[in-house]
């Protein structure tokens, strides 16, 4: 009942005043959980409240991770679970998760295209204990002290600009679309979150020719301080005409050592104007062979990886995470735990 009650008067609030309310100065904090390629993002509130976007592969490890970012964060509930589309590496882990800890609230974009499929079925069977919300664009998910604003699902983009954004966007005269993308990816759920003058796109796997929606003929998105690389960074997401519109400061990239972070798209962020920093969850390996979809070269190496400070793992045996303080002001910090690097981002001037 309270969370149906926050829900009814936060989108009043919103829908009167374009943005959620803001809680004081408290900082968002961000934890970039490694799940080896998958996707599992904890976003923890100024307010205490919790928005948990993905959960991994199957079973205890990717679960495991999780509840240790949420302990660490004090958390004793996850209050939105957001899951991006319907693929097992950002789903798989909800049923152990929600054996761990409450889950409240769920949001995505429904029944999948296959919903016979095994971990549908098993994160279809925890979601019925909580409470589902449909992902529709446009609309928000109620969190106290953030702005949380879908931005596409199910195949189709925000129907109007974001506030601040909807110039014309040059870059899409070099728009050349891929074949279609008839699986879960293209339905990717993806959000825009916003704390204060702070702000961090989320598009899950989002493809290149759904991603052109947001970018063209006007960037919906406008500018951003973070971008979650789309797709963990592989091929057939990262169109240049939306990464490089939305003038990332930073980006982090959710690879693992051996998915992810192909060449094309890298080039493409590293290529971004204003780029500050990349980030990734590993070190991708260079690998001969069995290349994933859409990759066309061989990515990894060291002329394909951001620095070594930059980087939560760098090999296949541990499960570092990355950590992200935010302020309202827009000045934000990225710490990596494995070395204690942290680097801090004054606010823009």
């Amino acid at each position: 009942m309270q969370a149906a009650l926050r829900w009814s008067a936060t989108v009043a609030v919103g829908a009167a005043l374009g943005v959620a309310p803001a809680l004081g100065q408290e900082p968002l904090q961000v934890y970039f959980v490694d799940v080896e390629g998958g996707q599992a993002t904890l976003i923890v509130a100024p307010s205490g409240q919790s928005l948990l976007i993905d959960s991994g592969y199957p079973g205890e490890r990717d679960a495991g991770r999780i509840a240790a970012a949420a302990t660490a964060a004090g958390l004793r509930q996850i209050d939105y679970h957001m899951v991006t589309h319907l693929h097992g590496d950002h789903l798989g882990g909800t049923p152990a998760l929600a054996a761990r800890m409450p889950i409240l609230n769920y949001v995505d974009v429904g029944a999948p295209i296959d919903p016979g499929a095994a971990t549908y079925q098993a994160y279809a069977g925890v979601r019925a204990g909580g409470r589902h919300i449909l992902a529709r664009p446009g609309e928000r998910i109620p969190i106290d002290g953030l702005d949380v604003q879908i931005v596409t699902a199910d195949g189709t983009a925000l129907a109007e600009p974001l506030p601040g954004a909807g110039r014309p966007n040059p870059l899409c005269r070099d728009f050349t679309p891929l074949p279609p993308d008839g699986g879960e990816d293209a339905r990717s759920v993806g959000v825009m979150i916003r704390h204060g003058s702070f702000s961090l796109v989320d598009l899950g796997d989002l493809t290149w020719n759904e991603e052109h929606d947001l970018a063209c003929p006007e960037n919906l998105l406008g500018t951003v301080d973070l971008y979650l690389a789309t797709r963990h960074g592989l091929n057939g997401a990262g169109l240049p005409a939306l990464v490089q519109a939305l003038r990332p400061r930073v980006t982090v990239i959710n690879n693992g050592a051996t998915k992810g972070a192909s060449p094309e798209h890298f080039l493409t962020i590293r290529s971004s104007p204003g780029l500050e920093d990349i980030w990734q969850l590993h070190y991708s390996l260079p690998r001969d062979g069995n290349r994933r979809l859409y990759e066309t070269s061989r990515p990894g190496g060291p002329d394909l990886n951001t620095s070594e400070p930059h980087i939560a793992n760098l090999d296949e045996t541990t499960a570092h995470h990355l950590e992200l303080t935010a302020h309202a002001d827009g000045s934000f910090v990225l710490s990596n735990p494995r070395n204690g690097y942290t680097k801090e981002y004054p606010r823009r001037q």
